[in-house]
C-alpha cells in the first residue's frame, strides 16, 4: 500500500506535542508525501487510534492514511534512551518499519 499522506492528532498543550510535529517533519520529507495537523481531534483519534484501559484514545499518535483509504497508527507514544529521554531518532525509525 501507498501512503497518501500523514497526519498528527496532538494538542498544543501536550508536554509531547513538539516531539511529535519534529517527527511528522522528517518523516514527511523522507517519505514526500503530505502531512496534516488535527488539533484535538479526539472523535479521529478515538476511531483509528490506540486507546487506553478506559477505551479511551491519547494524543498525540502519528497516523498513515494510505491511498485505499485505510488509515493505521504509526506511533502513539514515545520511544525513550537509555537515558529515559525521548528519542526522535528511534521514532523515526518505527514509522518507517511499519510503513
Amino acid at each position: 500500500m501507498t501512503i497518501k499522506r500523514l497526519i498528527l492528532v496532538t494538542a498544543k498543550h501536550h508536554p509531547s506535542d513538539k516531539f511529535f510535529k519534529e517527527v511528522l517533519e522528517e518523516v514527511s520529507i523522507k517519505l514526500g508525501v503530505q502531512k496534516e495537523i488535527k488539533e484535538e481531534d479526539y472523535i479521529f483519534a478515538n476511531t483509528y487510534g490506540e486507546k487506553d484501559e478506559f477505551g479511551f484514545a491519547w494524543l498525540p499518535q502519528l497516523f498513515a492514511e494510505y491511498e485505499d483509504g485505510t488509515i493505521k497508527p504509526l506511533i502513539t507514544q514515545i520511544p525513550l534512551d537509555k537515558n529515559l529521554s525521548p528519542d526522535k531518532e528511534a521514532a523515526i525509525r518505527e514509522v518507517l518499519s511499519k510503513v
